[in-house]
């Protein structure tokens, strides 16, 4: 069999090498993908520099997207040729309480692609079945790719909170999770805001479907939420725990801060804030296989797309780094020709 390509790291903070290896079979249960389009997350640089406890060598990748290859024993209800994407949600174990009570994204041994096993800077990874989600063929391999992780966690966040159709919803960050969120609140039909620093974004944010836009430079977040009429959620994308903490005064009674955005700093909450006015603070995780094949239907109905930039697999060391300086606008996706 030919070897395929794969991008790899050696060491924690290491270099990355492109690399042949045997093409990997699928085992019980499992299914091979040859890989068209993988998404370069920030999640990939806490992997590779060793912030999760992750097995080096290591091929990252967590935001897959291509087609079904070959198809191991036991797997029913997919064949060679089907579009599939995986993303953060990469197999659960379905034994341990969070998977017996329907939380398969909590699972205590949930298989993240590029920890659990090599991930999709590669040419073709195998996966376990239960993390396949369908393609539509409204979207390209490198517009479905980043909706595994970054979609499908904003999308997620947006649909499960108690906001309902023409309320008002902002988005804070208007980076690589924030430029879906926009677009998902304003197609979920919420009245939206973007928050962002700069008076340079508000073409952007409009752009994207937003109604309002809030610089949270030059102004007090919270003060013209509240002058819109108070938000029913507060999306936030940006890594930023103090400008979280900054919009919970811009909810309305009742209104949550959903965070998705990582920080490592507490977000600053005083009790006065939340217990009169019922507010609530409430993590999102990214969502099941299923929830991301929801994620990529929603966004074929309603023409949400990813903005993306393209680079081949062998200049992953320039994709990457566009990634974490910011320079990309919005999500970097590595491609391979296949």
């Amino acid at each position: 069999m030919s070897p395929i390509r794969s991008v790899q790291v050696a060491e924690p903070a290491g270099p990355f090498r492109v690399v042949e290896r045997e093409l990997p079979e699928p085992g019980h249960g499992q299914v091979r993908v040859t890989v068209e389009a993988c998404g370069v997350c920030r999640t990939d640089a806490a992997f590779i520099n060793a912030a999760f406890p992750v097995p080096f060598p290591l091929v990252p990748g967590h935001e897959i997207a291509g087609r079904i290859d070959a198809v191991g024993t036991g797997v029913e209800g997919w064949t060679p040729g089907q579009r599939v994407a995986i993303g953060w949600f990469g197999g659960n174990c379905g034994v341990c309480s969070a998977c017996r009570g329907g939380g398969l994204i909590h699972c205590q041994r949930l298989q993240v692609p590029g920890w659990a096993y090599p991930g999709g800077y590669s040419e073709a990874v195998v996966v376990p079945a239960t993390a396949l989600a369908r393609v539509p063929e409204a979207l390209t391999a490198a517009e479905a790719a980043p909706m595994g992780c970054a979609g499908v966690a904003t999308f997620n966040a947006l649909r499960r909170s108690h906001a309902r159709p023409g309320d008002l919803v902002a988005v804070l960050g208007l980076g690589g999770l924030g430029h879906l969120g926009v677009q998902f609140a304003a197609k979920l039909g919420f009245e939206t805001v973007a928050i962002a620093r700069g008076t340079d974004k508000t073409d952007a944010a409009t752009g994207l479907g937003a109604h309002h836009y809030i610089d949270s430079t030059t102004a007090d977040v919270a003060e013209q939420l509240q002058n819109l009429g108070g938000a029913a959620a507060v999306l936030a994308t940006a890594g930023n725990s103090a400008a979280m903490g900054a919009t919970i005064d811009g909810l309305r009674p009742g209104g949550e801060l959903l965070v998705v955005g990582a920080d490592p700093e507490p977000i600053q909450v005083s009790p006065f804030q939340i217990i009169s006015t019922s507010r609530v603070v409430r993590g999102h995780p990214s969502g099941t296989a299923r929830d991301v094949e929801e994620t990529l239907h929603f966004a074929a109905l309603t023409g949400v797309r990813p903005v993306i930039e393209t680079r081949p697999l062998d200049e992953v060391e320039a994709a990457y780094h566009r990634m974490l300086s910011g320079e990309a606008r919005y999500r970097m996706v590595l491609t391979t020709g296949s």
